[in-house]
């Protein structure tokens, strides 16, 4: 059994690579799926959320509005108080799913995808993974792949207030510079996605390994 964490700034192409590596064997758990599905109405999440930040959080159909929410967190700068209530449940989901898995399948790589595996300070990263894994790429890329996933189609002021939320929301996460020295592997994500393939089964070779040295 091996526990990875997958992490990697706004854009860098994180969740790309973690389609890589289940396509590989991996079992993956993308940390914002997790909390989408916490985040729905009559979750208990739901309810600490609607309960610190008031209803005006809620559409008229009773879910999260999550432009609200992106305003509250990336604008207001409330982002901590959002982090305290949802990272602490996820992470608890994280675990028992975790766990289930390798009680089926001892043998397992489980890969937590998140992109605030650092920024989150509710359990020391260390305590949670064997390996962590960091997607790289320039900033510049990011943006576009930021502006590219949020509005294909965006042009002139309106693509001007994407690259501006962009730079916004990396700003918030801690830089590149900052993990790698933290993270057990790097990968790369600036040039073709061959490149991106070809790091993820290099890397996949080495996960196997450790996973199996660890049993």
């Amino acid at each position: 059994m091996l526990r990875v964490g997958l992490t990697g700034n706004l854009g860098s192409g994180k969740s790309t690579a973690a389609e890589l590596f289940a396509r590989k064997g991996a079992f993956v758990l993308a940390a914002d799926a997790l909390a989408r599905e916490m985040q729905r109405a009559g979750e208990v999440v739901y309810g600490r959320m609607v309960g610190h930040f008031g209803r005006g959080i809620l559409t008229r159909d009773g879910e999260l509005d999550r432009e609200v929410l992106a305003r509250i967190a990336f604008v207001d700068g409330r982002v901590e108080e959002l982090n305290a209530i949802v990272h602490p449940a996820v992470i608890e989901r994280q675990v028992e799913l975790a766990e289930a898995i390798f009680a089926g399948n001892p043998g397992a790589i489980v890969i937590v995808e998140s992109a605030l595996l650092f920024e989150s300070k509710h359990i020391p990263v260390r305590d949670r993974f064997d390996r962590i894994v960091l997607v790289t790429a320039p900033e510049e890329a990011k943006i576009e792949r930021f502006v590219l996933r949020t509005n294909p189609s965006a042009s002139g002021a309106e693509r001007a207030t994407l690259e501006a939320e962009g730079h916004r929301r990396l700003a918030m996460q801690m830089p590149d510079e900052g993990k790698i020295p933290l993270v057990d592997y790097v990968l790369t994500n600036d040039s073709s996605p061959e490149q991106l393939v070809a790091q993820v089964d290099e890397l996949w070779t080495a996960l196997v390994e450790a996973g199996a040295a660890a049993k």
